[in-house]
């Protein structure tokens, strides 16, 4: 797996657990995202080397999980990525994009076609991220167009349209 500055992105392991609950929390200021990620553990769109940790020191610093979610009338499923999370006084070093690097690097060695994001407009496009619309991947309802973004991988092919639909996993309450 790669370094960045010494810091290690490896899959999560179960004693990982705690740490990335805590990090969740902290850098989104409430549980509801941890709780998600627990979620989606648990759920059958989990893909556990898409799980990934990024680790200092023995400590964890940052989390990546990318989970399948469902086109609407079609048996494909899509990688979400989703939640990111980095130590807030972490943030801003380079770990999160280390992450981005090292998720996107499996999905497309597992011959995935293509990752979503519903994130930042500004960020994720520097990783090549665009407007999902454009792809003919269409958000659930209610996800602004700017913030519904995908990445296409290797194995895309043109033909991958539709409507997305969550799992339940991504309906925590907060």
């Amino acid at each position: 797996m790669p370094t960045i500055s010494g810091v290690l992105v490896r899959p999560e392991a179960p004693a990982d657990y705690a740490a990335i609950a805590a990090i969740t929390e902290a850098a989104f200021g409430k549980a509801r995202e941890a709780r998600m990620v627990e979620a989606i553990r648990a759920s059958d769109g989990f893909v556990p080397e898409l799980s990934l940790v990024a680790e200092d020191e023995a400590e964890i610093v940052g989390h990546i999980l990318l989970s399948y979610v469902s086109l609407e009338e079609d048996s494909r499923r899509l990688l979400e990525l989703g939640p990111i999370s980095v130590r807030p006084d972490r943030q801003r070093t380079g770990i999160g994009g280390a992450l981005v690097r090292a998720a996107l690097a499996i999905a497309d060695e597992r011959g995935e076609p293509l990752v979503l994001v519903l994130g930042h407009p500004s960020y994720y496009p520097t990783f090549g991220f665009r407007p999902a619309s454009g792809l003919g991947i269409v958000p659930p309802d209610g996800i602004p167009d700017e913030a519904w973004m995908a990445i296409t991988l290797s194995a895309y092919r043109p033909e991958l349209r539709g409507r997305v639909v969550f799992p339940p996993a991504y309906s925590v309450e907060a």
